[in-house]
């Protein structure tokens, strides 16, 4: 067994019962959602329609499917990649190298689909699979995460991440003992990270739009502004892949099951919650209101790129002219902190444009139901409180220099608000 690191971080998520609640209550939501989405009330807050049973929810044929997604994108990832990326030092001064084919692997699959589509495939019926395909991901991740939990026993010190390692197991088996579990070059986290669930969501989306047109003749313009909307957000994801290398995710969190359930699970089946609701919900939208909507997430995507892209860039080259001009401030590390530009705006306005993309993806929906909202709300959640994680880490790393910086850029998300 792997010794236990030194120092250990403050516990968070509320400690072990706090991380037991969740594993729970991640599941609970996602059937929840799943569940009411397709009733005539799609109450957010009120019951599911019925408690389905075992015979409803188990399907070796739904496992299967599930398997084989994941064994094509494992194969996928897998492909000689148009280029080898270096990861930041870990504790042993060693560098990970990441294959950046995720782009590759999407259009790829969209031929794969494409093919099979002009086939016969029946693409129409994955939606009335989704509860046997949520359930087969749910008990798939937790077989995952005990196989990580075990691998972790052996993993030498260095490879531990910072927060997984409290000693209690369910603390841990929820948070992720070891950093970046690998078996040979195969990075789980990475694959994870944007692979099986990004891309799943995206041909999720696309299931709901060709059975919406099976039913109505064709997609909604409802239906079809969710769907570009969020292939744009998952393409700009895996075009810009490398950039996942520098986030609290790949960095700091080991890979437990709050991690394997988010990527595997929770994405693919809940951020389609818009087109699944459009599918048993159609809402009329006409062509002044949907340029609005694509107005609003157009400044979104703006402000979300521009953000990421300058602070990327200025990473990998301070002098580059496009950042060369912008105020910083010094740190003990030796690192720079822009406090110009958009990261002189606010702390985080790559939160602030995705909130904003977020909206624009409900607004289709209609305002009849606050169920289609709940991805702005958990969104709103997840990056308040990544936000606090980041603040806290920040401070314990750069100290006055982030208190200088703080005093410069006092609004964390929302100018003037928050």
């Amino acid at each position: 067994m792997a010794p236990r690191q030194g120092p250990q971080a403050p516990l968070e998520f509320g400690g072990p019962l706090g991380a037991a609640a969740l594993m729970l209550l991640l599941p609970a939501t996602m059937f929840h959602l799943l569940l009411v989405v397709r009733s005539g009330p799609a109450r957010l807050l009120g019951p599911p329609p019925y408690l389905p049973g075992l015979e409803v929810l188990w399907s070796p044929q739904a496992l299967l499917l599930l398997l084989t997604w994941l064994g094509l994108q494992a194969a996928l990832y897998l492909l000689p990649a148009r280029k080898v990326a270096e990861g930041q030092e870990l504790k042993d001064k060693s560098r990970l190298r990441y294959p950046i084919n995720g782009f590759q692997a999407l259009v790829l699959t969209a031929l794969l689909v494409g093919l099979g589509l002009s086939a016969g495939l029946p693409l129409g019926a994955l939606p009335e699979m989704l509860l046997p395909l949520a359930f087969a991901a749910t008990i798939t991740t937790f077989i995952f995460s005990l196989f990580l939990y075990m691998k972790a026993q052996v993993a030498p010190a260095s490879a531990l991440a910072p927060g997984g390692n409290s000693g209690n197991l369910i603390y841990d088996f929820f948070l992720g003992r070891e950093l970046n579990p690998r078996i040979c070059s195969f990075d789980f986290k990475y694959f994870c990270e944007l692979r099986p669930g990004l891309i799943g969501w995206v041909f999720i989306n696309l299931a709901l739009l060709v059975q919406e047109a099976e039913l109505r003749g064709s997609p909604s313009l409802a239906m079809w502004l969710v769907n570009g909307f969020q292939l744009l957000y998952v393409g700009d994801a895996l075009w810009h892949e490398e950039a996942v290398l520098t986030t609290m995710d790949i960095m700091h969190d080991g890979f437990g099951f709050m991690l394997a359930f988010g990527d595997l699970a929770w994405v693919p089946f809940t951020y389609s919650l818009q087109a699944q609701f459009l599918l048993y919900h159609p809402q009329p939208l006409g062509l002044p209101m949907a340029a609005v909507i694509c107005l609003i997430s157009a400044i979104g995507y703006y402000i979300f790129r521009g953000a990421n892209s300058q602070k990327n860039t200025f990473r990998k080259n301070p002098s580059d002219p496009s950042v060369a001009g912008l105020e910083t401030i010094p740190t003990a590390t030796g690192r720079q902190l822009l406090v110009s530009g958009w990261w002189g705006m606010v702390r985080h306005p790559n939160y602030l444009g995705d909130l904003i993309m977020a909206l624009a993806w409900s607004l289709p929906c209609g305002v009849s139901h606050l169920l289609p909202y709940f991805y702005v709300l958990y969104f709103t959640a997840l990056l308040v409180h990544r936000e606090a994680r980041d603040e806290r880490q920040c401070l314990q790393k750069y100290g006055r220099a982030w208190h200088e910086y703080c005093r410069r850029v006092p609004y964390r998300i929302l100018p003037y608000i928050y």
